[in-house]
């Protein structure tokens, strides 16, 4: 049987430097085990909610029945302000898990975040209850250990080929965190995952659905 399409929605969301440009989906005659925040690559090269990795997150997320809820960042597009050096941005991202929680009230948190948005997930992650957390070739690695960490299940998942994240950096980072995440290494897969994108759909899903 062919499962009918999430319904999606364009809207607003209250952010803190105002508006935020958003998008919901929904999955159909589902029951929603969680709510999942997807964070779009850095704003300044490019990224948006409908970078193709992020779309691949929320489809993943929506396999398993989740409200999906992707956004663009203060100074992207539609939403109001400019770019922050990812503190911000940040910021933007717990306004809109703070908006999820209210519409869809009970339900835990997925979130994820890819690229640039892999910092910022990581980040919000600290400060909003988590219930799962995805962070694919996070730009985190660039920097220094963060003081704090997420205490929830984390899925790493970086490609061999990464032309911009090179993977023994992000693989060296990740093991020298004090609470290290699930990693999952991609034989082949560049930055963007060309080709490859129903490969990372799927371990997605697979891990979050365990």
């Amino acid at each position: 049987m062919v499962r009918p399409s999430p319904v999606a929605q364009a809207l607003q969301i209250p952010g803190p430097s105002g508006a935020l440009q958003a998008i919901i989906e929904e999955p159909v005659d589902m029951v929603a085990p969680a709510i999942a925040v997807i964070c779009h690559p850095h704003p300044l090269h490019g990224g948006t909610m409908n970078n193709k990795v992020v779309r691949t997150l929320a489809w993943a997320c929506s396999d398993l029945g989740a409200p999906t809820v992707r956004f663009n960042y203060r100074g992207v597009e539609d939403s109001a302000g400019k770019y922050d050096a990812g503190m911000g941005e940040t910021d933007d991202a717990v306004a809109v898990i703070e908006w999820a929680h209210a519409r869809w009230p009970g339900l835990p948190l997925w979130l994820s975040g890819f690229s640039f948005g892999g910092g910022v997930a990581l980040r919000a992650a600290v400060r909003c209850p988590t219930a799962r957390l995805i962070t694919v070739a996070p730009a985190a690695a660039r920097e220094a250990p963060p003081a704090q960490l997420p205490a929830c299940p984390w899925l790493l998942v970086q490609g061999d080929a990464d032309e911009l994240i090179p993977a023994p950096m992000v693989l060296a980072w990740a093991q020298s965190l004090a609470l290290k995440p699930d990693i999952k290494v991609m034989t082949g897969a560049s930055h963007f995952f060309h080709g490859r994108l129903a490969e990372l759909r799927a371990l997605t899903s697979e891990w979050l659905g365990k």
